[in-house]
């Protein structure tokens, strides 16, 4: 069942536009108050530098997690047929005696 609603006469699809908007989020002039905050804290010219500095941070974590990621893709089919063959964990052959 599709969630329509009445735009100006016409029946729009409210899931289509929903992403558009997010509760609680800032909108302009609250961005324009955070921007002009940051102004005077950080001053004019250091501003770039802090921008370029988060980026490069940013860069640097999804390195990261892309790495832990394939790590871990790796150590995937490695795990799957290592215990297959073997005999039971400890808990097991507790359980069994």
């Amino acid at each position: 069942m599709e969630k329509t609603t009445s735009v100006l006469g016409r029946c729009v699809d409210v899931t289509s536009i929903a992403p558009l908007f997010i509760p609680m989020a800032p909108g302009g002039p609250e961005l324009l108050l955070i921007v002009g905050i940051a102004v005077l804290l950080f001053g004019a010219q250091k501003i770039p530098a802090l921008a370029r500095s988060i980026g490069e941070s940013a860069g640097q974590f999804k390195k990261g997690q892309a790495q832990v990621e394939q790590e871990l893709e790796e150590i995937k089919p490695d795990a799957s047929g290592a215990g297959s063959a073997g005999a039971g964990t400890d808990a097991e052959t507790d359980l069994e005696s």
